[in-house]
């Protein structure tokens, strides 16, 4: 069975390999980066976070399991999100997650059609939600935490998660809505 280029620079990794680090570094950052702007909008977080789940990374490198390919992508990632909460925990107002009652739930259960709109449009219109909804959005959505799991995460009621994610669904209906049509107005 052939050795993985995964499974070479996670050993060097376990090695404590300055160079692997580095390596490490150049080809997950820019992936990095982009799981951790969905949570935190302020860039100099999200450059703090990064160094913090690095900093993490290299600390527990001995406990990692390497379980294929895509594991240790996958481990990563898992410490940059939960980084990524630990700061929104420490730095948010706990109203942000509480259930917001004087917003009205939204009956229309309409999915967003993100057809023809740019990944980075997406990401602005997710970026731009009210924080709470905007965490709880991505555990569920790129997560794919249960409501359960996000309520226990962020120590808040299940139907709060579930309240949160669908007016976080509906105002993405709505942005994505009004972007078609401002360029339906600029194209004419």
């Amino acid at each position: 069975m052939e050795i993985s280029k995964e499974q070479i620079l996670v050993n060097r990794l376990l090695k404590k390999d300055e160079t692997a680090w580095k390596e490490l570094f150049g080809a997950y950052s820019g992936n990095l980066t982009y799981v951790c702007s969905r949570y935190i909008i302020d860039r100099e977080d999200v450059h703090d976070v990064l160094q913090n789940s690095f900093i993490k990374m290299f600390k527990s490198i001995d406990s990692f399991e390497y379980r294929g390919e895509g594991s240790l992508k996958a481990w990563s990632t898992r410490i940059v999100v939960n980084e990524s909460l630990k700061h929104i925990k420490q730095n948010t107002d706990s109203r942000n997650f509480a259930d917001v009652e004087e917003i009205p739930d939204l009956v229309n259960e309409e999915e967003p059609n993100l057809e023809e709109i740019p990944k980075s449009v997406i990401m602005d219109m997710i970026r731009g939600l009210p924080d709470g909804y905007r965490t709880v959005f991505n555990l569920f959505v790129f997560e794919r935490k249960s409501h359960k799991e996000i309520a226990e995460t962020l120590g808040i009621a299940e139907n709060s998660s579930a309240s949160q994610f669908h007016r976080a669904k509906a105002m993405l209906v709505q942005k994505v809505k009004e972007y078609k049509m401002s360029k339906k107005a600029q194209y004419g």
